[in-house]
């Protein structure tokens, strides 16, 4: 059985909410991958993207996503994660990864200033392009997808503590990591 657990998504999706609150539920450690980003770099994201470029920053995050060395943990990494086939690889073998899906009004509506959050739009791309562009690698790469519905965190977070406790019961995830 893997022992982590990976929530990707859109930003705004809940990785950060629902990661902290079903890792207490859980008893496990919550890593919040842009955090460690910015403690391994001494920059925020914002900064790095200024600096760096896109580029630059995407290198960045996939190096730190790809030697992450957790157990018993959720691992919420940044939305743009899923660009980094060496980082996403990893992050499969060390955990079950989790899709926290929205639609794109709900994205919309959830979304403050982008560029505080640490955003990726390449020049002339739109909100809708990154959702469109982003939302194919998501399911890709998910072993799992969770939609919020109306439900709010606390649905999702019992819905994905019900199917892991009922996988670890069933040892259906492989290689404990």
């Amino acid at each position: 059985m893997k022992s982590n657990i990976t929530l990707i998504g859109m930003p705004a999706s809940g990785k950060s909410t629902i990661g902290v609150l079903l890792a207490k539920r859980l008893g496990y450690s919550f890593v919040d991958v842009d955090i460690v980003i910015q403690e391994k770099t001494g920059k925020l994201l914002r900064e790095i993207i200024a600096q760096e470029g896109i580029e630059g920053f995407l290198r960045v995050e996939e190096q730190v996503n790809a030697e992450l060395k957790v157990r018993h943990s959720v691992i919420a990494p940044g939305g743009s994660i899923v660009y980094g086939n060496r980082a996403m690889a990893h992050l499969k073998e060390i955990s079950q990864v989790v899709y926290l899906k929205l639609t794109y009004e709900e994205l919309k509506r959830r979304l403050g200033d982008l560029t505080d959050r640490g955003v990726i739009l390449k020049p002339g791309m739109t909100l809708e392009d990154l959702y469109r562009e982003r939302c194919p690698l998501y399911e890709r790469y998910a072993d799992i997808t969770v939609s919020e519905g109306t439900g709010g965190p606390g649905a999702v977070v019992d819905e994905l503590r019900a199917i892991w406790e009922r996988a670890m019961k069933s040892n259906k995830f492989s290689s404990d990591n």
